[in-house]
């Protein structure tokens, strides 16, 4: 094929060109800093948007698959990475997070329906320039999908995709713009708050104690008939009795003058050495050669799904589960803790009892280095399903959808929660993880800016375009920067959290993806994710009730 023909036709050669050279020349735009802000992710657009206007195309249908399938790519691998902590932290913040997300939803509309009124523009520009300001690609098609029953004509909802198109580059660019205003008014240092919050956090890590046991109320009980034993989050590793170091089982007897290594969050902690007695200088870790702690991975497929309680450790292989690891969360198992494929486990015994339960879990680090891929496309069929099953709302003309973004990112929360259905693991190594993250967002992106960049000039230039990107900024940034200093002044909100909020309030991976270059916190895809679901649930439901209101 000539170099004429490559560049002129759009062919499969021609479209992996063009891809590669927006996403590697956007990539590139994206590291440029301007007085300290740089693009970041989102150069991927701008530079799409310019090979565009500059008539490098390709068939829609491949850019249109090859946008979905980005997205897709990019939010299930959020989904793993965080579904661990999603729903612990769902207990703590959730609430909070989703509340002010949904403001940032609801404000957006009512503004919409204010600059609809006020500057008399269509109904179909309107929603499409709701939709491309606040980067919600369902609730594009939602709104299209109304109209077309309210029985508009086609060029009405062709006018949707075009407001869309002229809005949605500034809808990306205005979050992230909203984070640097929040960052520069508030004077915040994203390394900074992120090195006090894992401080924070310490407060709930799991850290050892050596407890000298001065209660006479406790001598002659054993270690299950502690009343400590159930009702706190601890584990006892080590018992010194009588000069001899020895795992304390359940019927382990514990005498007054006893030195007990207990694991656990400090509170705990704190609480179980009020009820035995006083700290210890000594270290029993140290004091005993014999007994020894090993980390093991858990990577043989026989123990997956199994419960502590189920194997008996203690009795069998004469070991103990001080401490497990799982998606960088560490916490004390408790007897009903099932074995997830990559765990970490702090096992504490004899040598050889140890080597015997290395054995029994795998403990090959190797195994992690290889990507499960069936879990993989299994989990991504599972949330396309998700998304394309309708739900009928009372008052609304179609069924809502969670669409090709919600059902694989909610699919992706749950499995990587469950971790294991049979022989099948959701564990994915974060290198590879990171890599089909970034590959998703950059084919997003690329995508988006080839097919807005046609039209993209034309409609600023030449017709109404400019005001709608005005309107469409209004209808992006203030809403973003008025939930934004409301969290920082009313509740404090962390900067990390705060920017994967709004990032989430506006289903804007974009904005992610700077939002994670800021900080190495992983609170940002945590809250993310956290708001997400209900994020893109309102976004499409109002998307089809504006359209009904200004109709």
């Amino acid at each position: 094929m000539e170099p004429a023909t490559l560049f002129n036709l759009p062919s499969m050669a021609h479209t992996l060109v063009v891809l590669s050279l927006v996403g590697g020349l956007g990539l590139a735009l994206g590291q440029v800093r301007v007085r300290g802000v740089s693009l970041g992710i989102a150069g991927v657009l701008f530079a799409g948007i310019a090979f565009g206007h500059f008539g490098f195309t390709a068939h829609d249908a491949i850019l249109e698959f090859l946008r979905e399938f980005g997205l897709i790519l990019f939010v299930y691998t959020i989904g793993i990475q965080v579904g661990p902590g999603f729903f612990s932290s769902m207990r703590r913040q959730g609430l909070r997070w989703n509340l002010l997300a949904a403001g940032v939803v609801v404000l957006g509309v009512l503004l919409t329906v204010l600059v609809t009124r006020v500057f008399h523009l269509p109904v179909s520009a309107a929603v499409g320039m709701y939709s491309g300001a606040v980067t919600n690609t369902p609730s594009l098609a939602a709104a299209q999908q109304t109209l077309k029953d309210l029985g508009a004509s086609v060029q009405a909802v062709q006018l949707t995709g075009i407001g869309y198109a002229v809005c949605y580059p500034f809808g990306i660019l205005g979050a992230i713009l909203a984070m640097v205003f929040i960052r520069r008014v508030f004077r915040v240092d994203p390394a900074g708050e992120a090195r006090r919050g894992e401080g924070r956090e310490a407060v709930a890590q799991v850290i050892p104690v050596n407890i000298k046991i001065e209660n006479k109320n406790l001598d002659g009980l054993t270690v299950e008939r502690l009343p400590v034993w159930s009702s706190l989050d601890v584990r006892f590793s080590r018992l010194l009795h009588e000069g001899k170091v020895v795992l304390p089982r359940s019927d382990t007897v514990v005498r007054v003058g006893d030195v007990i290594r207990a694991v656990g969050p400090k509170a705990h902690l704190d609480e179980l050495v009020l009820v035995l007695g006083s700290r210890s200088d000594l270290d029993l870790k140290s004091y005993s050669s014999r007994i020894l702690s090993r980390r093991i991975i858990v990577t043989q497929g026989s123990v997956l799904g199994k419960t502590l309680g189920e194997l008996e450790l203690a009795d069998r292989y004469g070991v103990i589960i001080t401490r497990a690891s799982r998606a960088g969360i560490e916490f004390v198992p408790d007897s009903d803790y099932g074995f997830h494929f990559g765990d970490t486990l702090l096992a504490v015994g004899e040598e050889e009892d140890v080597d015997r339960f290395s054995a029994l879990v795998g403990n090959s680090p190797k195994a992690l280095d290889h990507p499960q891929l069936i879990p993989l496309f299994a989990g991504i069929a599972v949330g396309v399903l998700l998304g394309s099953i309708p739900v009928r709302l009372p008052g609304m003309l179609v069924p809502v959808k969670l669409g090709l973004a919600g059902g694989p990112l909610v699919a992706a929360l749950v499995l990587s929660r469950i971790g294991q259905i049979g022989s099948l693991s959701w564990y994915m190594p974060m290198s590879a993880n990171f890599m089909l993250r970034e590959m998703g967002i950059i084919l997003f992106l690329a995508c988006v800016g080839l097919r807005s960049g046609e039209q993209f000039l034309a409609t600023l230039v030449q017709g109404p375009g400019l005001r709608w990107m005005a309107l469409g900024a209004v209808v992006t940034f203030l809403p973003l920067a008025a939930a934004g200093v409301y969290a920082r002044l009313r509740h404090q909100q962390d900067y990390a959290s705060l920017c994967g909020t709004l990032a989430g309030s506006m289903t804007d991976p974009p904005a992610l993806a700077f939002a994670n270059t800021l900080s190495a916190s992983s609170a940002t895809s945590v809250s993310y994710a956290t708001v997400y679901p209900l994020t893109m649930l309102l976004r499409v439901v109002l998307a089809q009730a504006l359209v009904m209101y200004l109709s």
